[in-house]
């Protein structure tokens, strides 16, 4: 096999997103302990257990990153990998990914830091995938790549981010303004790091803000821009949301996806994640 695209399960993909003949495709899978249990985040992970599992223990979960020997299987079967991981600030799973490669002297192993999770993830495979079959050669994919990378924004609502906070990918100053007076903050993910942008008082709000703050992010006219929702437990207001971003945007699609293991511990019930 020639070339092959892994990313991580912090994507929510599953394993056959992409079926193509000449083109590997891995999702190598975080993990989530909570108590005694442990949820691998693998194509049939049951989520809505998880966080059952997480509401009755008060002492929260950890949640770990695929080990190097884990990315290195992964890489065995190409020669061209093509590597996304989630933000390098919240997780270990980039430098995993590099100490992987180390053992693969022959190979071109481009690992790609998306500098947040989960659509914006989805988005850099599918502009990978479309490089490589386009012919391009491997150093411009990569070039293209990261260039493509730096384009993408990543805009967020949760209801709780106590996960967040233990983990330690959210400061408790922040998180205290984000939780008080029962507001509805709208977060980004600036350079692979946690920020408040505006605080809201209701949902209504602060869906108008992520549509607002869209516009003032997007300063091109590509009319093949895509947009994902990504959701926990709450499609009615993703639904809402998209029909609001259509109504005032032009994307070439919105799609909504439902979160896997690994988002769906941090993001918490009712949280929502928009990528673009």
């Amino acid at each position: 096999m020639k070339y092959k695209i892994v990313v991580d399960s912090s994507s929510n993909l599953k394993s056959d997103y992409i079926k193509d003949d000449e083109i590997g495709f891995e999702v190598v899978p975080l993990t989530v302990k909570i108590g005694e249990r442990e949820f691998v985040d693998s194509d049939d992970a049951n989520v809505e257990e998880m966080l059952e599992a997480l509401k009755a223990n008060k002492a929260g979960g950890t949640s770990s990153c695929p080990a190097p020997g884990t990315y290195a299987e992964a890489y065995k079967e190409a020669d061209n990998i093509i590597v996304i991981t989630i933000s390098a600030k919240m997780s270990g799973s980039f430098n995993s990914a590099f100490v992987g490669s180390l053992e693969y002297k022959d190979k071109s192993i481009h690992i790609v830091d998306s500098k947040g999770t989960a659509g914006m993830m989805q988005l850099i495979v599918d502009k990978t995938y479309e490089l490589i079959k386009s012919g391009m050669d491997f150093k411009n994919v990569e070039a293209e790549i990261d260039k493509y990378t730096d384009s993408l924004n990543l805009l967020f609502v949760l209801d709780k981010f106590d996960n967040l906070v233990r983990a330690g990918r959210m400061s408790k100053i922040a998180a205290f303004v984000a939780t008080s007076l029962s507001i509805k903050p709208l977060c980004i993910a600036n350079k692979g790091e946690i920020k408040i942008l505006k605080k809201t008082r209701t949902m209504k709000m602060a869906l108008k803000n992520v549509v607002n703050e869209m516009k003032e992010l997007i300063h091109d006219d590509d009319v093949n821009r895509v947009c994902i929702i990504t959701s926990v437990q709450n499609d009615p207001t993703a639904l809402k949301l998209k029909n609001i971003i259509a109504e005032n945007m032009n994307f070439k699609e919105i799609r909504i996806v439902d979160a896997k293991i690994l988002d769906a511990y941090y993001e918490l019930p009712g949280g929502l994640i928009v990528s673009f």
